[in-house]
């Protein structure tokens, strides 16, 4: 039997979902119904029911959702309930500053290492992750069953990194360049255009103006 195709609209609310039951979980809270859970996260109860059903529902009738239960569900989901190893391509200003967020460990994401084509940058250390020149990317990815690489990196520079990363065994990319990756089927991409987001704020300014 063929696994059900979930909506991306549905995968992009889980991790909202799991960081308000992060909160309430730190808060105390044991179980909530979908409609107090609407009021917190602005997603109508219909849509957050719908969201859960897709995977098996999780809640009960006249209970409602029990806040760890449904917490720890949810990041079995996401795959954050297990070590992913990641390296970071590119230890400019962007690349350092992602590094430097621990949350991501507190997710699973563990940092392995840094790369650079800048000697000037070699053997500096990032969270004590020594930035290694960009020529033992391939070998380093190999050795250490990396599964995620971050590109902080210009976009003429991003297509054939991609390229290398695919034939090295990589499993997914976190892309920053301002360009869209081509990579096998195998390989999962997360585009990430900050000035399109920049952009999505600025019409949003605009129209908000426009109304009033």
């Amino acid at each position: 039997m063929a696994e059900k195709e979930i909506s991306q609209a549905v995968i992009a609310r889980l991790p909202r979902y799991f960081r308000y039951l992060g909160d309430l979980k730190e808060k105390g809270v044991e179980r909530i119904s979908s409609q107090d859970l609407s009021g917190i996260m602005k997603v109508t109860a219909s849509q957050i029911r719908q969201d859960f059903n897709n995977f098996g529902g999780f809640g009960q009738q006249g209970y409602g959702y029990n806040v760890s239960y449904l917490y720890e569900e949810i990041s079995k989901i996401l795959g954050i309930d297990k070590q992913h190893s990641l390296v970071i391509i590119g230890a400019g200003h962007l690349g350092k500053a992602i590094a430097g967020y621990t949350n991501f460990t507190r997710r699973g994401f563990v940092f392995k290492g840094a790369f650079d084509c800048n000697p000037a940058l070699y053997g500096t250390k990032i969270r004590d992750v020594e930035v290694r020149p960009i020529e033992e990317m391939e070998q380093f990815v190999k050795d250490n069953k990396i599964e995620i690489a971050v590109l902080t990196i210009p976009k003429d520079q991003a297509v054939p990194m991609a390229h290398k990363l695919a034939q090295c065994g990589i499993k997914a990319i976190w892309n920053f360049a301002h360009v869209d990756l081509e990579v096998p089927d195998n390989i999962q991409v997360e585009n990430v255009h900050l000035s399109d987001s920049l952009m999505k704020l600025s019409y949003n300014i605009n129209r908000y103006e426009n109304n009033f």
